[in-house]
């Protein structure tokens, strides 16, 4: 096979992946590219902005590469021979200054949405902001909603257009909470409590999943989140304040003994400041008596959600 057949092969190849990934893409919904979320959005804003810039310089990178590839051939005698060629200084401004110009441009912008991203900071709303607990246990997710004096496992539900803060801890080792369609994760660490805004802006229903190893049980580590009318989740509530199962201490001790592939529950009445108790207990030692995770002393650390991390 001749040279130029082998790299008409070689570019109609990479045509053929980039167009089987739009197809792809096309078909299957990737939750961070179509978020449901006020958060996810300004995040996926940020993504494209990123990718947008460095595509200026990554798309001529590539341009160059096949066209010198090309034009200086073994087989083009055409090609200009410069053997004596040095530099040029137009093109070093060039790779120095438009590079330099995209990183400060970014960095601004990077400054700007980490405050305007984080975490720990209220979501604007007219709407009074729904309170709830997530604990990290080996290998499920328990979401205690405070107010409501329910609980559940492995399944949250939210009402719609409404802020939701999540208080973040965990019972186990450091996992990481995420909903990719609401917003970017955030740790759950043993002896702290984070925190994460979040706020769906319609009805659906979401994947979630613990965004960092944990052990033999991660893959299956996974929980439901649903998006409802306020009528809907108003009457969920009232639905899940009659289960059978009080989420008392002796009901807590045993979920939190660790289980694979975990099925949805639903507790009522959970004990008094049981979230503050499971993140007290790792706070000094005498306090993780009958802990199911031994831990050491924790002292609180800055939180950091996904966009941090990039």
């Amino acid at each position: 096979m001749s040279k130029r057949y082998k790299i008409g092969l070689a570019v109609l190849l990479a045509v053929a992946g980039i167009v089987a990934a739009g197809v792809y893409m096309h078909g299957h919904s990737v939750p961070v590219l179509r978020p449901s979320g006020s958060i996810g959005q300004k995040e996926q804003q940020l993504m494209l902005f990123a990718l947008a810039l460095s595509l200026i310089v990554v798309i001529p990178v590539f341009i160059l590469l096949f066209t010198f590839a090309w034009k200086y051939r073994e087989g083009n005698k055409k090609a200009a021979y410069r053997p004596n060629f040095g530099g040029s200084r137009l093109a070093e401004i060039i790779w120095w200054a438009v590079p330099g110009a995209l990183i400060l441009i970014l960095s601004i912008v990077t400054w700007q949405s980490s405050h305007a991203l984080d975490p720990y900071k209220p979501l604007a709303s007219s709407k009074k902001p729904l309170t709830i607990q997530v604990v990290s246990l080996n290998w499920k997710w328990l979401f205690i909603y405070p107010e409501q004096h329910i609980a559940s496992v492995n399944f949250l539900q939210i009402p719609e257009q409404t802020p939701v803060t999540f208080n973040i801890t965990s019972d186990t080792v450091m996992n990481s909470f995420w909903i990719p369609s609401l917003g970017g994760q955030i740790y759950a660490m043993p002896g702290m409590s984070t925190q994460l805004h979040l706020q769906a802006n319609g009805a659906g229903t979401y994947a979630g999943s613990s965004a960092n190893i944990s052990g033999a049980g991660f893959s299956g580590m996974t929980f439901t989140t649903k998006s409802t009318s306020q009528h809907d989740f108003d009457t969920w509530v009232q639905q899940v304040s009659h289960a059978p199962q009080k989420l008392d201490q002796s009901a807590y001790t045993a979920l939190a003994k660790p289980s694979k592939n975990n099925a949805i529950v639903y507790y009522s009445a959970p004990a008094t400041d049981l979230y503050d108790t499971i993140v007290l207990k790792y706070m000094t030692p005498q306090t993780n008596q009958g802990s199911n995770n031994p831990a050491p002393n924790t002292q609180t650390m800055p939180a950091m959600n996904s966009m941090e991390m990039q």
